[in-house]
């Protein structure tokens, strides 16, 4: 009788597991045009430091219409940042920076960030999620 409850006790679990919604990781390319390159420099509005990708967001001035946008920027995850020197005090809200990546595919305002260039000090970040990222050494 014991052995039946454990039994039905664990495939009630796994039922549940199974139908939980998963996460999926997507490919570089299956959501940015690598032949589409962007660099945009604002304020930092948000700083999500979450697995599996790092997400700031930051309010970027058009120069010709002056209207303020907010864009995404997706990097690496939390442990490979940290590998490129990230902290999560690395960028706070209100910080200026500068960031060059690719263009999300859909025409959205994300991009995915190569570098991040600290305007507080100078200091430039590896984000490391894009192809072709990692720096040389």
């Amino acid at each position: 009788m014991r052995y039946l409850r454990l039994v039905c006790c664990v495939a009630a679990l796994a039922m549940i597991a199974n139908s939980l919604p998963a996460s999926a990781h997507h490919s570089f390319a299956a959501e940015y045009d690598g032949a589409k390159p962007i660099k945009l420099t604002g304020k930092v509005t948000k700083v999500e430091w979450y697995n599996p990708h790092v997400f700031f967001y930051i309010d970027v001035k058009d120069e010709k219409t002056n209207v303020v946008s907010n864009w995404a920027a997706e990097m690496n995850s939390p442990n490979s940042l940290m590998r490129l020197g990230w902290t999560r005090d690395s960028m706070k809200l209100d910080d200026e920076v500068t960031v060059e990546g690719s263009l999300a595919k859909d025409g959205s305002k994300l991009l995915n960030a190569r570098t991040v260039v600290l305007a507080k000090t100078g200091q430039r970040l590896f984000a490391g999620s894009s192809d072709g990222s990692t720096p040389t050494r």
